[in-house]
């Protein structure tokens, strides 16, 4: 396995240990993943040494603060990036992995400044689908969430081999014609039957979460929405939620995989939803 932040192994069986849902653990993968990559991208500490018992409070303000300024990424995404880097270095300070808690002086923030979630993208997908402006990447970003995937689960190598696509509809099937015609000469030219792939040759040809921004940031003014994947599969589970009203919390835990108080929170989104 491709090690992609420090103790990833050791951190991992410890979540498992805590029965963590996978979709959860690859949101840490995720996370973990794009913090180490800006540290050793722009961080001068981390550069220097690539130790991880050297990062302190402003390496990881330093980070969150980018999210902020250029992902743009609202007040509940940043509360749980900042809730995955927490339990991570607590991890490592549990362990005498690094004498310090770069998180421990951060503060979440208040839900409140959160802009209303936007679900109706779900209705309008067939539209979207079709819609020539926005980059390929874009459309089958949104075609995958719309089906129940987060970013973090169709960016990882193998995804595909598990996808099954035959029963989907008539305009879907419309449009992975389209997405093969796209991607299948990436697929022979960097041999890997995966999806998101680099358009310039690279070591690992797997677009990463910042790459896959790159593509969506310019195509929100076209979409008339914001596309960062976070905030598209929110608005998904808003709009399942709202389909299925029925749907017991540990069905909907089950279908969702997510944990009880996240199934609860987005429960009272859906209801306030409009």
């Amino acid at each position: 396995m491709t090690i992609l932040y420090p103790y990833q192994d050791a951190f991992e069986r410890a979540l498992q240990q805590r029965d963590i849902a996978q979709a959860t653990r690859a949101e840490y993968t995720s996370t973990l993943q794009d913090f180490f990559h800006y540290l050793e991208n722009f961080n001068p500490t981390y550069q220097a040494s690539h130790r991880v018992n050297q990062l302190q409070t402003q390496d990881a303000e330093q980070y969150l603060a980018m999210l902020v300024d250029q992902r743009q990424i609202q007040a509940m995404t940043y509360n749980k990036v900042l809730s995955h880097l927490n339990v991570y270095f607590k991890f490592l300070f549990s362990h005498g992995w690094t004498p310090y808690l770069p998180t421990l002086d951060l503060k979440s923030k208040p839900l409140a400044e959160s802009r209303p979630v936007n679900f109706h993208w779900v209705d309008d997908l067939p539209d979207l689908l079709t819609d020539q402006r926005l980059h390929v990447y874009t459309r089958a970003t949104l075609l995958l969430t719309a089906h129940g995937d987060p970013a973090q689960v169709f960016l990882r190598p193998g995804y595909t081999a598990q996808l099954q696509t035959a029963d989907w509809p008539a305009n879907e099937q419309a449009f992975l014609q389209e997405w093969r015609a796209f991607v299948t000469p990436l697929q022979a030219r960097f041999q890997t039957p995966d999806w998101f792939l680099k358009q310039r040759a690279a070591a690992d040809p797997h677009l990463t979460l910042p790459g896959l921004h790159k593509y969506l940031r310019p195509n929100e003014a076209t979409a008339g929405f914001r596309l960062s994947p976070s905030t598209l599969y929110q608005g998904y589970l808003v709009h399942y939620l709202r389909r299925h009203p029925r749907l017991s919390d540990q069905e909907a835990t089950d279908r969702l995989h997510l944990d009880p108080d996240s199934i609860d929170y987005y429960r009272k989104l859906a209801r306030h939803a409009e």
